[in-house]
């Protein structure tokens, strides 16, 4: 093999390692963590400026939140019947960035769209019910400045255990970026032990 074959060879690997790394370098980084003692798994991803966690939650645990906070029965079960995930988001910007949750969508296998619950219908209907509660539901839509963070449930009607891709987007200056995390999955019923 002559010097412009040895070239070619190695402009020909360069370009096959590029086509095989590219898609994976187009993703946002999403870190995929397994509870040891549950098995479930949760989601974190590490966009340069937007940090994102989903930790799906067990309707026994979501039962018991909401149980312990004095809810009326009907309500412990309307939203342990929801697939409720514990979510982080925090603003690793150097200028401020908003989302607004309502925008997001949960794909699933079928290619529906299914919305997230914002925390505001949840508030409105307790509140048509005499229940004064805001806590433990992630805002919908906030604003954060530099190094903010905020945590809470999210809910969306699905059964427990399905399968979905969550779209998701937030806003920093006047653009928006707009990513998805593939392969989630709400908690399931109960644990098999």
């Amino acid at each position: 093999m002559d010097l412009h074959d040895n070239l070619s060879m190695r402009r020909l690997l360069t370009i096959l390692i590029m086509v095989t790394l590219l898609p994976a370098c187009g993703r946002n980084n999403v870190e995929v963590t397994v509870n040891p003692e549950s098995g479930l798994q949760s989601w974190k991803t590490r966009d340069q400026d937007f940090s994102l966690e989903l930790v799906p939650l067990l309707p026994d645990f979501v039962r018991a939140v909401f149980g312990a906070k004095g809810l009326p029965a009907e309500v412990v079960e309307a939203v342990s019947a929801y697939c409720v995930f514990g979510t982080i988001i925090r603003n690793q910007a150097d200028e401020p960035l908003s989302y607004d949750m309502r925008t997001w969508r949960y794909v699933t296998a079928d290619g529906v769209e299914h919305p997230a619950r914002p925390k505001s219908a949840w508030v409105e209907e307790w509140r048509e019910q005499g229940i004064a509660f805001r806590w433990t539901l992630l805002y919908e839509a906030q604003t954060y400045a530099v190094g903010d963070w905020g945590q809470g449930f999210t809910t969306v009607k699905l059964p427990p255990g399905t399968q979905f891709d969550l779209h998701y987007s937030w806003q920093q200056g006047d653009r928006t970026h707009e990513r998805i995390i593939r392969d989630m999955a709400c908690a399931p019923a109960t644990l098999d032990n």
